[in-house]
């Protein structure tokens, strides 16, 4: 059966796009605005590039509605609760995304009155730097922990429902909890541990070039009743 096949592509197809553009936009794209000598300075003249960061990390998050919606006929009548989950918790990514989004476009706004204000008028907007900069990374971080949460009932749904080798899937259970682990510490005042979120990129990297090559097993289309 095409369907199964075809669906399980195009969500190995979704996930690399989504890798993509994560990394653009956290790698590259958004790197003005945490390099020297900071926001204020760098955000404003490098509008263009950190407008396009925001509206391709709002992209890259929508994707997951596309993986919830391409999975959802397969997974429903196995196990409804998880793919209900997966098409809410893809809209809260969603509405996350814009918020953190939102919260980069304030910064380069206050970067652009900074750099147009008068010297006795700057420190006034220095006094507001670091609430208009934590709105947004407090934005991202909670993000990255509700994206690992997403994670985690995708592959547990892949593992219920044997869309995917058990071996990959239960990688992506293992590697869940270490990414929600890594950046939710920043919460409770710690660093983030990059090296914990290396599983979840290696995961999915192995996730979807399986999915492009094989597709969903066609065992997985509901059966007519």
């Amino acid at each position: 059966m095409e369907g199964p096949t075809r669906a399980g592509r195009l969500v190995g197809l979704l996930i690399l796009l989504q890798m993509t553009g994560s990394a653009l936009v956290n790698g590259v794209l958004e790197a003005p605005l945490f390099g020297s000598p900071g926001f204020l300075v760098n955000a404003a003249p490098h509008f263009q590039q950190i407008g396009l960061a925001a509206i391709l990390g709002v992209a890259s998050e929508a994707l997951w509605l596309g993986i919830a919606v391409s999975v959802f006929a397969l997974a429903f009548p196995k196990t409804p609760r998880l793919a209900l989950g997966l098409l809410a918790l893809a809209a809260v990514l969603l509405a996350a995304a814009l918020a953190e989004s939102a919260g980069m476009m304030s910064m380069v706004s206050l970067s652009d009155a900074y750099g147009r204000a008068e010297a006795s008028e700057r420190p006034q907007i220095e006094a507001v730097r670091v609430a208009v900069a934590s709105a947004r990374n407090w934005a991202h971080f909670l993000a990255k922990v509700m994206s690992g949460a997403t994670l985690f009932l995708f592959y547990a749904m892949l593992y219920r429902c044997s869309l995917a080798p058990r071996a990959i899937a239960a990688l992506g259970l293992i590697a869940a909890p270490l990414m929600m682990l890594s950046v939710g510490r920043p919460l409770f005042g710690y660093a983030v541990l990059f090296p914990m979120l290396a599983p979840m990129g290696l995961s999915q990297l192995i996730l979807s070039l399986w999915l492009l090559a094989r597709g969903f097993p066609d065992e997985a289309a509901p059966r007519p009743a």
